[in-house]
């Protein structure tokens, strides 16, 4: 009896504890407009594609003829614990003369309407502003020389992949983004903005970055036009 009595106790009280985390977040979750800051989430195209063609499923779009190294997979807004997501249901309308001015930095339409719906409803602008401000976000980041357009399968650690964006990027630290990766690839780089689309330190991305020892970015296909870089 005093076993169970203990049980039902311990249940309660981590209950209340979990209602509590959920309470203090939910406070402004999916609120469009109240967030904290930024992620904007550049994914390695190639590793992509390479990873998209072994399910049997490779873009047309993104894994055609066109070489694509970094793109833009989405600008995220984040709180300081987790993110808004759907913030509008149905999503506001977008208009295809927007999609197709994206497409230079997010070579897939389905991407660029994914992301609209998923993160861009939550910024609390309309979609020309959210997509300009993407834009803006994405020229503030420099890549790195060696990450433009390797033409030969490059083995790196997660932490010479930060310490690359570190040193190209003033005012960037490894404290403000993470490198995802898969079993084997690099997946994406993703670095924390504010508002002000300054780089900041973001505990809660930081976090999830990469543990493993190397990964591989696969070769950027072909040689990239000027309007690519």
């Amino acid at each position: 009896m005093v076993q169970t009595f203990i049980r039902v106790a311990a249940a309660v009280i981590a209950l209340s504890l979990a209602a509590g985390v959920v309470t203090a977040q939910d406070r402004r979750q999916n609120q469009p407009g109240q967030f904290d800051f930024y992620v904007l989430s550049l994914s390695w195209s190639p590793s992509y594609c390479e990873a998209a063609g072994e399910r049997g499923t490779p873009s047309q779009q993104q894994c055609g003829e066109r070489p694509y190294s970094f793109v833009v997979h989405g600008l995220w807004p984040q709180y300081e614990r987790g993110f808004p997501e759907f913030c509008q249901q149905p999503a506001p309308r977008l208009d295809r003369n927007i999609v197709s001015s994206m497409l230079d930095l997010m070579p897939a339409p389905n991407l660029i309407f994914n992301e609209w719906s998923k993160h861009g409803t939550c910024v609390g602008a309309n979609p020309r502003a959210y997509f300009e401000t993407m834009r803006k976000a994405r020229a503030s980041v420099k890549i790195p020389e060696p990450y433009i357009e390797p033409a030969q399968t490059l083995t790196v650690t997660p932490d010479e992949i930060e310490e690359a964006f570190v040193t190209v990027n003033p005012g960037l630290t490894r404290a403000g983004m993470s490198v995802i990766c898969d079993n084997r690839r690099l997946r994406e780089v993703r670095i924390c903005i504010g508002k002000d689309l300054r780089f900041r330190d973001c505990a809660d991305v930081d976090r999830r970055t990469c543990r493993r020892e190397q990964i591989v970015m696969p070769p950027v296909r072909g040689q990239r036009g000027a309007d690519a870089r």
